[in-house]
């Protein structure tokens, strides 16, 4: 239980509550710590508060980061199983068989880009990253401040 009144900043009580998971062996080496939209939802804390935390993890020298993976625990040495597909693929690929399946139609919005973060606890950029390869596989097309659409089948 975070203790917003108290001295200790959040980011430093969310910090210690993840290392003391990898103390009790909740998490061991090689393990994914929550993401910052995890860390955001558990703790109901803002995204800069959970950068923080991840932080003073890394600054502990408790957890390493890989740029488009995660933070994990342990120093790196130790090489965890890459997953099968990456966050971003899997919400193209989630995306696209709603397409197929015709729960969504062309020429009708994909959902926004709010809703997905919400939905798959991801950040913007993994989301937006997802969209581009639905864009570059021809599954949607975005309109500028508007948002992206089904693409039409082709004739």
């Amino acid at each position: 239980m975070l203790d917003r009144d108290g001295p200790v900043p959040i980011y430093k009580q969310i910090a210690d509550m993840i290392q003391e998971r990898i103390r009790r062996g909740e998490l061991v080496e090689g393990d994914a710590i929550p993401s910052e939209a995890e860390m955001e939802a558990e703790f109901d804390v803002a995204r800069l508060t959970a950068r923080r935390a991840a932080r003073e993890l890394r600054n502990l020298g408790l957890v390493h980061t890989v740029q488009g993976e995660g933070t994990f625990v342990g120093d790196g040495t130790v090489h965890h199983p890459r997953r099968k597909l990456l966050l971003r693929e899997l919400i193209a690929q989630e995306i696209a068989e709603r397409i197929h399946r015709g729960e969504l139609k062309p020429n009708r919005p994909i959902p926004s880009e709010k809703s997905l973060v919400q939905q798959y606890g991801v950040a913007k950029m993994t989301v937006r990253q997802a969209v581009g390869l639905l864009r570059d596989r021809g599954y949607v097309f975005t309109v500028p401040h508007r948002g992206s659409y089904v693409c039409a089948p082709e004739e």
